[in-house]
């Protein structure tokens, strides 16, 4: 971790939370803090994470976490969201994998991810658990699925793989990475597609031959690598599926609750100010609009 105070503001950007809204009914994509997305045609939803605990710093670096019943219930009722398809982990780290099997189980949604994230919904007794062929379409309801491997953002500071069912409360080091995932998304009815990229990993050349109309970018710990990393993340994501619109994620400081506004994270562990000018460069220079999504909005970014 770096020794700079405080964190970028966000008052520079406001002009890019402009996500074009949705309508009353119809597709939908509401952010809800860090990785977690709802996407939504009003019949038929999947969720990315589901992650709503957001336990303190203080809790996470010093003792044990587990997932906050009632803030997920409080979350999951703001959000109007009462059934699921699919719950889709990016990797298994906490701030992404620690709620899911419980978001699974309160929306009748299957748990879908690597072997990692099936051993955190094990450990919470969840029995609709599938683990995903990377590369091989799925279908949930209206959504075809497809996890393609990635990689964690450098550093990944809890590595390896979760090999034994995780029984919370644990240390936020059982919540190893296990498989990061990059998520292709399309909805049937619509033909509408979307890439979900819950980190700022890669691996080179594994989105070849995809498209996806709007890409989701994990920025967390970009904005501390080089700015040749970050032209290269962007290679290989948003030019590689050919995406028009780009709308970035993993910013917010994700042991801030949700129900306070969302702040970014600090200047020890990230830098937004950075990923804002380099990623702001590279979408002018594809002229591909680049956005930040309101918490808790209805957005429909293929508007």
């Amino acid at each position: 971790m770096r020794l700079r105070l405080g964190r970028p503001s966000l008052t520079p950007y406001a002009q890019r939370f402009d996500v074009p809204a949705a309508g009353p009914a119809g597709l939908s994509v509401t952010f809800l803090g860090v990785s977690t997305l709802l996407l939504d045609d009003g019949t038929s939803a999947l969720m990315t994470d589901g992650f709503f605990s957001r336990p303190s710093l203080g809790r996470v670096v010093l003792g044990t976490i587990a997932p906050d019943i009632d803030r997920i219930d409080a979350c999951l009722r703001r959000a109007g969201v009462d059934r699921l398809e699919a719950v889709l982990p990016v990797h298994s780290h906490f701030d992404h994998v620690m709620d899911s099997a419980v978001v699974a189980a309160r929306t009748g949604a299957t748990l879908v991810g690597g072997t990692s994230t099936a051993n955190v919904g094990r450990g919470l007794g969840l029995d609709d658990i599938v683990v995903a062929t990377p590369g091989e379409p799925m279908t949930y309801g209206a959504w075809t699925v497809t996890l393609v491997e990635s990689e964690h953002c450098p550093p990944d500071r809890f590595p390896g793989t979760i090999d034994e069912p995780v029984v919370p409360p644990a240390r936020a080091k059982a919540y190893r990475c296990g498989e990061a995932w990059s998520i292709l998304l399309e909805h049937r009815p619509t033909g509408r597609t979307a890439l979900v990229q819950g980190s700022a990993g890669f691996v080179r050349g594994a989105l070849e031959g995809s498209r996806a109309e709007v890409a989701y970018l994990g920025v967390g710990q970009l904005g501390v690598q080089d700015e040749d990393y970050l032209r290269t993340y962007w290679d290989e994501t948003v030019r590689t599926v050919g995406a028009r619109r780009v709308v970035l994620t993993h910013w917010d400081d994700f042991f801030r609750p949700l129900d306070r506004p969302l702040r970014s994270l600090p200047f020890a562990g990230d830098d937004l100010d950075v990923t804002m000018r380099v990623l702001g460069a590279l979408a002018d220079e594809d002229g591909v609009p680049l956005h930040l999504p309101r918490v808790w909005r209805r957005e429909d970014p293929w508007a």
